[in-house]
């Protein structure tokens, strides 16, 4: 099939969640499968263009939205063993300091990403069976295409995808977006209500006019069609729920396993964790944490905001910290609250918490590897990746049970000896402090935890096996099921 791949970030370019990950993987493993996909994001300004060949395709391509007037050009960037990405190149939108901007021609900048794409289409004779939108960036174009776009043959048999990512962003803009999108004349194809309130929300136009939408894991396409979760999209949700589907997100496991891992010192297997107990004293030592043997290290690699559920830890951490011997690893930066009180405890806790404020992709792979346990206590979890990079490198995770945390991490049962973690179900200071303590209890005894390790190192969630549900969900769509 040919894949019209859309999105607002692809990792090794431009990242600030799992969306870049999927954006990078999952196109490659199709491309690996025979299908020939185009994926297309912007040329911020930030791009990281280090190690790719960056070709130009297209220049001064003039594009006009409503009333906005704006002149486009398309690099493609090529990595070895990477799917080729377009970037779409408009400096007068993506020349800013970051990805996402509060500025008010926000939706614009990604208007004129999906535009560029299918004009590229037009440009070089690829006609898209697919086209996979990801996001609220990229949901306007379903729509798009059945109107702009539906005189040409090149777009007649072409059917759309929805992935949603986090159902919190929904790009919702006031009314003039329906005259940005140059869809004036189709605006009764809009939410009538919304428009009369003043407003567009571009992500529930993609859930009304997609083929099929689909989200990040099982669990998660269940909760957000419930008023709990759904952040108002939920009706809607409900009244497609044939067609709303749940896949979980796939793990590069050359990049992120302890067998393969270029990033570590020491790598090791599950049938030799000798270079697991190695990484700890790298890690300890590189956090300026004393390494004591027998005392267990919980790590977090995490954005340190209000979803990610540590306000939960303010209350029970210092207690915890005082009553067991017991070691903190935090990489991240967020919330000032938060970032204040992870500061606080490494003050109060000098020997036992560190804390490193920002993001280093070398650290967190030490911290997978060198950790006994994972910590995500998260509000709410569309996929979550780093649960499953602690799976695969035997650091037993510690999670609320929400989203991909419950469908990929399942609690020890002693009865049985199946398992891979622990999961708590309610969300408050209780249930993490009785999750944390369980996982203490369990590394108390050697033989148990060995067993917990060894179950968590054998799953997988590799994107060999994830990238064949997208391929049976875009036959479905194609083929008119």
């Amino acid at each position: 099939m040919n894949v019209l791949f859309v999105a607002s970030e692809v990792a090794r370019y431009a990242k600030t969640g799992g969306l870049g990950d999927v954006s990078a993987a999952l196109p490659m493993y199709l491309r690996r499968a025979g299908h020939d996909v185009r994926t297309f994001m912007p040329l911020y300004k930030t791009v990281d263009g280090k190690g790719a060949n960056v070709v130009p395709l297209l220049r001064d391509v003039e594009l006009r939205l409503g009333p906005h007037r704006y002149t486009f050009g398309v690099f493609v960037a090529e990595r070895p063993g990477d799917a080729p990405v377009h970037l779409v190149d408009c400096p007068a939108l993506y020349h800013r300091p970051g990805l996402y901007t509060g500025d008010p021609d926000e939706h614009l900048r990604f208007l004129v990403l999906c535009r560029a794409a299918l004009e590229v289409c037009q440009r070089t004779g690829f006609s898209p069976d697919v086209v996979h939108c990801n996001d609220w960036q990229a949901a306007l174009l379903p729509l798009i295409i059945q109107t702009r776009y539906r005189w040409d043959r090149l777009f007649e048999k072409t059917r759309t995808v929805l992935t949603i990512h986090n159902i919190g962003y929904q790009g919702t803009v006031g009314p003039h977006a329906v005259r940005d999108a140059g869809l004036a004349d189709s605006a009764n194809l809009f939410h009538q209500e919304q428009l009369k309130d003043g407003r567009v929300n571009f992500l529930l136009h993609g859930i009304l006019y997609a083929d099929a939408v689909t989200t990040v894991s099982p669990t998660y396409a269940r909760e957000i069609q419930t008023p709990e979760y759904g952040v108002g999209l939920d009706p809607f949700l409900r009244a497609r729920s044939s067609t709303v589907m749940g896949i979980l997100n796939g793990v590069d496991y050359d990049e992120w396993s302890p067998e393969k891992d270029k990033l570590i010192p020491h790598r090791y297997s599950a049938q030799d964790l000798s270079g697991k107990a190695r990484n700890k004293e790298e890690l300890l030592s590189k956090m300026g944490l004393p390494n004591v043997p027998g005392v267990p290290v919980i790590g977090i690699v995490s954005r340190l905001v209000g979803q990610k559920g540590f306000r939960l830890l303010e209350g029970v951490m210092p207690a915890l910290l005082r009553r067991h011997r017991v070691q903190l690893t935090v990489l991240g930066s967020g919330e000032r609250r938060l970032e204040r009180m992870f500061s606080a405890w490494v003050r109060g806790f000098p020997k036992q918490v560190a804390f490193y404020r920002g993001f280093s992709n070398e650290l967190a792979h030490l911290i997978e590897a060198g950790a006994d346990m994972f910590l995500m206590p998260s509000l709410y979890e569309p996929c979550g990746l780093n649960q499953m990079y602690s799976l695969k490198y035997g650091t037993v995770p510690i999670v609320h049970k929400t989203g991909g945390l419950a469908d990929t991490v399942k609690l020890w049962d002693p009865d049985t000896g199946q398992g891979t973690g622990v999961s708590f179900a309610n969300h408050d200071a209780r249930a993490v402090q009785w999750g944390i303590e369980a996982a203490l209890g369990l590394y108390a005894d050697r033989n148990v935890w060995r067993r917990l390790m060894h179950n968590g190192m054998s799953e997988d969630f590799s994107w060999e096996t994830q990238a064949k549900v997208y391929e049976r969900v875009y036959a479905r769509v194609v083929g008119g099921g």
